[in-house]
């Protein structure tokens, strides 16, 4: 494949590069992460190509059953025969909390199963039950344990994005505090070292509206709730979180949390390929604003 010649979207160059296939086929492609941009899957259609970048079609994942997946719960963004990358819809836990809990585990154990891949799934991290947005799931307790040994230096990039209400105190900022949890399940933040676990959020103003703001995180740690509470803490607590915020919305026809984690790079553990996946921003997010 030559080289890109001039700037352009990567989804208006795929039918002149390959004027072979199909258009459909071509979105089938960059939907399961088959198409690579200087070695790096990426999903999006609109990903900007730069002069001299390089574009191929990649190997089709192990299993191959992605046509046959369909489930309200969760969309395979890639997958190949090590892990997967899932986009998890909001309302549904990540990973069972007693025997009869069901959760995104579950879903992608029965599609393991029914693809005869002859594994389980393994959750790498997880998100809160109304939290949305791209998540890793291992095929096997070894990747598992490899992203447990290396998480910050294998998952080099980890953004969510929120609607909070009012506004932030500043255009960007980082919350940095020790979180604790109580016997009632209820996180609590404190200023200073209280025994409880360090928590450190960055956080970033991408648009205001008149009532909520649009707000990018990003993690140094993952701790339970994290965003949540920070963002509640200075005041503008995330619009449907009725744990960490006031009751009520306003007014507003809110029936989710409005939380979803919409950026994901990594190396790959096993290939140490640099994989990149974003999804968009949920349109209820920005009609909320």
């Amino acid at each position: 494949m030559k080289p890109v010649d001039a700037e352009i979207q990567l989804f208006q160059y795929l039918p002149m590069a390959y004027p072979e296939m199909s258009r459909n086929r071509l979105k089938r492609y960059l939907a399961s992460g088959r198409i690579l941009v200087n070695g790096t899957a990426v999903v999006r259609h609109d990903h900007l190509l730069n002069r001299g970048d390089r574009v191929e079609i990649g190997p089709a994942v192990a299993g191959g059953g992605q046509r046959y997946f369909s489930s309200p719960y969760l969309r395979i963004v890639y997958e190949d025969r090590h892990l997967f990358v899932i986009d998890k819809a909001p309302g549904i836990l990540s990973m069972a909390t007693s025997h009869h809990s069901f959760c995104i585990k579950d879903v992608l154990d029965d599609y393991l199963e029914r693809t005869h891949q002859r594994c389980r799934a393994h959750v790498v991290h997880r998100l809160d039950r109304d939290t949305s947005g791209l998540m890793l799931f291992a095929k096997s307790r070894d990747v598992q344990q490899m992203f447990e040994a290396d998480w910050k230096g294998l998952v080099y990039d980890r953004r969510y994005v929120s609607v909070v209400r009012g506004r932030m105190p500043q255009a960007e900022g980082t919350i940095r505090s020790w979180l604790t949890e109580t016997k009632q399940f209820f996180t609590c933040s404190s200023p200073v070292d209280n025994g409880g676990k360090l928590a450190i959020t960055h956080y970033r103003v991408l648009q205001q509206g008149p009532d909520n703001s649009l707000v990018e995180a990003r993690l140094d740690t993952g701790r339970k709730n994290q965003i949540r509470v920070h963002f509640s803490e200075l005041g503008a607590p995330i619009l449907g979180d009725n744990k960490y915020g006031p009751s009520g919305d306003d007014g507003l026809m809110v029936n989710r949390l409005f939380l979803h984690a919409y950026l994901l790079h990594f190396i790959h553990p096993v290939t140490g390929k640099r994989l990149q996946f974003d999804t968009s921003i949920p349109q209820c997010f920005l009609s909320a604003l």
